[in-house]
Order: C-alpha cells, then structure tokens, then sequence
C-alpha cells in the first residue's frame, strides 16, 4: 500500500539516558508528544547500517505496549528498516526475544518493559535495545543513544493503517516487511533441546506431585501454560494468574516473597505444592520454592552449577560461573571444587554478555532473581523453573532435600536484600559518599563480633574489553566471610531505592535450620549503625525485604 513518510521536528529531551535495563520512566512521560519516537529514531540513527535492517520487536504486554510497537512500526517504515519480527499480541518475553534475536540473526531488537515495575496508566513503562548477540546493549552504545537523543532535531514516521498484531502471518509496509510470529514455539523447542521433558513429564505424574506457577498476571503466562500444561501434561491451573493483563491485575510483577503472596501461601501449606515457582513482568526473573522453603537466587545458581551435569543440556561440564558482586559467594564454592573460573561482575546482565561471548562461563546469575546461562544473553525465568524440575526429576528428592545436602557439603550462605524504596535521592547519595570516606577507615577493626577484613568501593576490569567500571557497590567483607553491600538502584523510576545485601557465611548443622534473618539480624543492625540509615533516609526499617 501507499503511505506518506513525514519528517517530524523535535527538540531533545534531557532525561533519555537509558540505565542498565534501558530506559524506564512513568507510562505519562513516553505519552507525551515525540517522547517515545524521539528514542527510538536514537536507537535507530545509531544502528551501523539502518537501511534494511531487521529487528525483533516485542514486549511484556503492560500498558502502551500496542500503542509503542504501532509506532516503532510506522517509524521502522519511514526509516528504511528490511524487516520486523513481532511477537503475536506485542507478546514476547525477555529471554524469548534474545533467542529470535540470535536464531534469525536479526541486527537486534527492541523490546518494551519496565521488567518487574508495575503496569498501568499511571504506573511505568520501558524500552530498551538489545544487541544483534541478543543482549542488552553495553554501555557504549547506550551512551551512543543518549548521546544521539541529546541533539535530535527531526525523526521519521509513515502515515500508515495499524497492523493487526494478534493475526499471525505476513504483512508488508511499503519496503518494509513485517511478520507476526507465535511468541511461544520458538522459545518452547529451546527448552526442549536442553533439558529431558520426558523424566520431567514422568515424575511430575507421581504421587504428590503437583506443581504451581504464578505468572502475576506477566508476559510468561502463554509460555508456562503451552510447556507446563500442554507439552509436560500438568493439570489445567498449573500456570495461574496466566493472562497477561495491562496492569498485571493490579499486582507488582516482581517475584519474591513480598508479592507473589497467594504462590508463598500456598508454598507453606500443609497441603501445598512439593514445587512453586513465579516470574516477572518479562519472563527474565524466577522465585523458586519447595515445600516450606524458598530458596535464595544465591543458593539457587550455586545448586544449578553443582548439578549441572544431570541435565542433558549441560553434562558436558561447565566452561565457568559468574555471579554478580552483590550475590551470595556460594557459587564460589562451587566453581572451586569443580575447578573452573568464578567471575565478580557489576549488576547488570550486560556484564555476563561478554563472558558469554567469549565462551568464559556457561551460567550465571545474580541475587535479584536471576539465573541464564549460554542459550541466550539474558537471564531466563522460566528456563531456571525447567533445570530445577529436571534436576528434581533426576535426583528423585524435593527442594528441601537437594538443598540441606548443598549446604552440608559446600556450607550456608545465608542472605537477604533490605530495599529501601524511593528515599530521597539526596539522602541516599549523601548515605554513599559518607560511607565511602569511612570505609578504608573499616579495614582490621571490630564491627560487633566480626572483624572487618576489606572494606572497599567495588571496581571491575572486563577481561574481555579491558573495560573499566568504578563506584559499583560498597563492600564490607568479614574474615568469616560474610558481608554486607551497599549499593543505589538504576531500576525504579521515582526517587533512589538503597539495596543493602547481607550474607552471612555458617558450616555449622544448627544454622542449616535456622531462619536467615535470625542469622543475618546482626549484620543487620551493623549496616543501620555504620551506615547511618535513618539519619540519612528518615527510615527506621526497609520498605522490603527479599
């Protein structure tokens, strides 16, 4: 068909500097007029070549998703783009899309979440851009984008009739070829190449076996119904609050203990579940939960790499682990007995990309709910669900039990996060220089009953790039070798969120059993006191913790 491409004059806006997962703002601030097109004409101005260029599109179904992807078509069309591949209904999940990215070895692809904010008219949005490796751009071409965003004077938009995104097939715009895929096959033969569907499928049909997974109203209900319910033939309902909804029913899509409430309630029942499991908004996060147990993202990524040779994807052995600096060591422990390299990278994926790549490690994670490895370049929710019901599958024990031997061989990392949501950003960044001017002060003296071993303000030298990376977290390590971290957040979009990560390290049986805040409440009480919280925030207690 016809359609006019006008060229559209703009003015900068200052605020479009994308963070570790994109940029994130209020669902009104990408409404307003030439917000959203100015980013995207950014990204598309700096892709190396733009004409014919073909790109993955999709996102996690919140609000203005429809609205967005309208508009990166009409856009992609008047640029000069060769091809976009969208998932049916805007709907494809974080991981999902990085698999299309790299299976059809597309030049990238844009994907639209706010990951696990909440969705709605007045709650938030997100876009970001992920490289043609399937990952989350790295900082410099980010910075290439803010840098282009910064000096926009005019992007290009087509007059052009909306497509219709829930009808799978071929579409053609002008030059511009556009096809409508199934968000969900491509992603589920994935999985079935990695993990062994068939003893998964077997023991799930034991005695006792029920399994339950909240999707939160997210974007990975389509793909936990198709391979939970229809491949693995679990019961209708194994897959719960499945519909991915603009608001995500109200929720917060964010996978912990604090509000994936109706799954922990369930979890630690009597008559509850022997395995629970909940994503995010995007489908790149998991909480993992046994029968009156939940199990640390920490624990969990230590527990997949020491049982990894079970699950037919991975029983070639690892090439290596890395964690990032705020998770647990557990995995430390891991990688040292098996021989291979652990690697300390800053927060954000885009770090394990590069190892990735270079063929360094096979897994990795990190505290906030994350665990990938090298099937695609970003953490995968419900790839981490799949290797843990394989890895009970071949053990034939419950989650209780494969992680009580983990801790009896390898010792307990006991952890918690204490998030201090939208504090003043003056406060927390005052609360940071502070304790950045005390902290080599720290070295070799008496916190409580620990003794200070380091205290240092983390920096990471990428062994692939020789990238530098400074200021990315505040460490206090104990000569026992538990810690506490301090870091600011770049995830939400009001205000700062301070995340105070707590690890205390025991190999003695009696704490096997113990509640981890009981284990962690002196270390608590150590980081309110040495980081002056309440003096700094007006906060005399976490806003959550996980």
């Amino acid at each position: 068909m016809d359609q006019n491409s006008d060229i559209i004059s703009t003015k900068p806006f200052n605020d479009q500097k994308p963070g570790t997962s994109g940029l994130r703002k209020p669902v009104k601030v990408f409404q307003q007029s030439h917000y959203l097109e100015n980013f995207v004409q950014a990204i598309f101005n700096t892709l190396p070549t733009l004409k014919g260029a073909r790109l993955v599109v999709g996102g996690d179904g919140r609000y203005y998703n429809r609205e967005a992807i309208q508009i990166i078509i009409r856009m992609a069309t008047a640029n000069g783009l060769g091809e976009l591949l969208i998932g049916q209904g805007g709907i494809l999940s974080t991981p999902s899309a990085s698999h299309l990215i790299r299976k059809h070895q597309t030049d990238g692809g844009i994907i639209l979440s706010a990951s696990h904010n909440p969705g709605g008219p007045d709650k938030d949005f997100g876009i970001k851009f992920n490289t043609p490796n399937g990952g989350p751009a790295p900082e410099k071409i980010t910075e290439a984008i803010y840098s282009e965003s910064k000096q926009l004077k005019e992007y290009r938009i087509a007059e052009a009739r909306e497509i219709d995104l829930d009808k799978l097939g071929k579409f053609e715009l002008g030059s511009l070829k556009i096809r409508v895929i199934d968000s969900v096959a491509d992603y589920s033969n994935l999985m079935q190449s990695l993990f062994d569907f068939d003893q998964i499928r077997d023991y799930l049909q034991g005695n006792d076996r029920r399994i339950a997974f909240d999707a939160m109203h997210a974007v990975t209900g389509p793909y936990a119904k198709q391979i939970f319910e229809q491949v693995l033939n679990c019961p209708p309902g194994t897959a719960f609050n499945a519909e991915p909804l603009l608001d995500f029913g109200g929720g917060h899509p964010d996978p912990n203990l604090a509000h994936a409430k109706e799954l922990v309630k369930q979890m630690f029942s009597d008559n509850g579940p022997f395995f629970g499991a909940a994503s995010d908004g995007d489908g790149d996060r998991n909480m993992i939960l046994g029968r009156n147990i939940f199990v640390t993202p920490s624990d969990s990524l230590a527990i997949l790499a020491a049982n990894a040779a079970v699950i037919p994807g991975y029983k070639h052995g690892l090439a290596g682990v890395a964690r990032s600096m705020p998770t647990s060591a557990a995995v430390d422990r891991v990688a040292e007995k098996l021989g291979i390299e652990c690697y300390e990278t800053p927060t954000g994926w885009k770090f394990f990309g590069n190892l990735l790549d270079a063929g360094k490690i096979t897994l990795c994670g990190e505290e906030s709910f994350g665990t990938g490895s090298d099937h695609v370049r970003e953490k995968d929710g419900l790839w981490a669900v799949l290797f843990w019901l394989n890895l009970l599958a071949a053990k034939q024990q419950p989650v209780i039990n494969i992680v009580q031997q983990h801790w009896q061989e390898f010792g307990r990392n006991a952890y918690a996060r204490h998030d201090y949501e939208e504090v003043e950003s003056d406060g927390a960044n005052s609360l940071m220089e502070a304790l950045r001017a005390k902290s080599s002060g720290l070295i070799g003296k008496p916190l409580g009953a620990f003794s200070v071993q380091y205290a240092d303000d983390f920096s990471y030298t990428d062994p692939i790039d020789d990238s530098i990376s400074n200021q990315q977290g505040l460490r206090i390590g104990f000569e026992d070798g538990s810690r506490i971290v301090f870091r600011l957040s770049g995830t939400g979009t009001q205000g700062a969120t301070l995340r105070i990560y707590l690890e205390a390290y025991t190999q003695e049986k009696a704490d096997f059993s113990a509640n981890a805040h009981e284990l962690l409440k002196p270390l608590a009480e150590i980081a309110a006191e040495t980081a002056q919280i309440t003096h700094f925030t007006g906060r005399d207690k976490p806003t959550v913790i996980t």
